[in-house]
């Protein structure tokens, strides 16, 4: 662990007194919703939770992605996420002119990758819905992106993920830890995935983290591990796969990068960095400082890489990046141990598990 960990580590345990009054916030919260006090809204058609306990990435975007692919050819399929770091408020539905500062850079990509989807944005999801459902009455399947922790919504199906080398059982209150949530609300979980698993996860650790988690008998854990596509130009969408012989710039704004930064070193002959805080919104001078870092890696075989998070909020910049080496390395969730298509028929046999003439009418 290096001094700027230990530092950091050292430091927020001094915050422990705020952590248990932000603790004990969340527990008389949640007290409240288990005693009906505060009352949660369902609505008469399928809506799919996707979350975490804590702060951070744990890999929502890509499972929400993962549940597109497998919906939205056979339903009429919407997301709602709050569309962190907007510059907009309140409820917006995607259309054709919207842009990541409008939705927020996660909600973008899903519009850009699945036109077909309703994909929109509002803080307060129990406003957000019906609107939704006004704007698009044939909606079959609502998406709720990272919603886990706000009870105003009664999901049908609540799927809560949790990163394979952090696990949520091993953590604690922000600001200490990076919980946002009880670790006991992890009961209200129908499926449980534990994501960024190394992809040679053995059968014997997969049952010791399953006896930590400790799931009820109805609950399902699934493991998932991180696969990533060829990447491609983020102008002309032409393929280019990473080479050993290549060196790359990697450029990126997310809340967990070391998995890719780990993926980089492995795939090409040496790697910078550009690193920005998560949700960064880049400005020209962002751009410039690129450019000239890129500038001085001596190689003829170099190349740009960013996600696909970071590349829609780089978009603005179309005229600048025509020439510019930047690549966009795509990701998706892969299931071990054979899983997957236990999983979808989770999925699926939840959304078959509504009534048409019931969804029709959930407005």
């Amino acid at each position: 662990m290096n001094l700027n960990a230990i530092f950091l580590r050292s430091f927020r345990i001094l915050l422990l007194p705020f952590s248990l009054l932000y603790g004990l916030a969340i527990v008389v919260r949640n007290f409240f919703y288990n005693k009906k006090i505060f009352q949660s809204a369902s609505f008469n058609l399928p809506v799919i939770c996707i979350g975490n306990l804590s702060l951070g990435g744990t890999g929502k975007s890509p499972m929400v992605e993962y549940l597109l692919e497998l919906l939205h050819d056979k339903y009429a399929t919407a997301t709602l996420s709050r569309g962190y770091k907007r510059k907009t408020k309140g409820y917006a539905l995607a259309n054709e002119n919207t842009n990541a500062i409008d939705i927020g850079d996660e909600p973008m990509q899903f519009y850009t990758k699945f036109p077909d989807v309703a994909v929109a944005v509002g803080e307060e999801r129990i406003v957000a819905i019906p609107q939704l459902l006004h704007d698009k009455p044939g909606i079959q399947v609502i998406i709720l992106d990272d919603a886990f922790q706000h009870r105003a919504i009664k999901a049908g199906l609540n799927i809560l993920l949790t990163v394979y080398d952090d696990l949520y059982t091993d953590d604690f209150f922000f600001p200490t830890g990076d919980l946002r949530d009880q670790k006991v609300s992890a009961k209200r979980a129908d499926i449980i995935v534990v994501t960024k698993c190394p992809l040679n996860l053995s059968a014997a650790e997969k049952e010791k983290i399953i006896q930590q988690l400790n799931p009820l008998e109805n609950q399902r854990v699934f493991f998932t591990a991180i696969q990533y596509q060829t990447p491609y130009h983020i102008i002309s969408k032409n393929k280019k796969p990473v080479s050993l012989n290549d060196e790359v710039l990697l450029v990126h704004g997310i809340a967990n990068p070391q998995p890719l930064k780990n993926y980089i070193s492995e795939i090409s002959a040496a790697y910078d960095e550009v690193s920005y805080s998560d949700h960064h919104i880049f400005s020209i001078d962002d751009l410039k400082d690129i450019n000239k870092k890129f500038t001085k890696i001596q190689s003829n075989n170099k190349l740009i890489i960013t996600t696909e998070k970071d590349a829609v909020r780089l978009l603005k910049f179309k005229e600048q990046l025509l020439n510019i080496p930047l690549y966009v390395l795509p990701v998706k969730p892969v299931f071990l141990f054979d899983s997957a298509e236990v999983f979808n028929n989770t999925v699926t046999d939840f959304v078959n598990s509504f009534k048409k003439d019931d969804i029709e009418t959930a407005i």
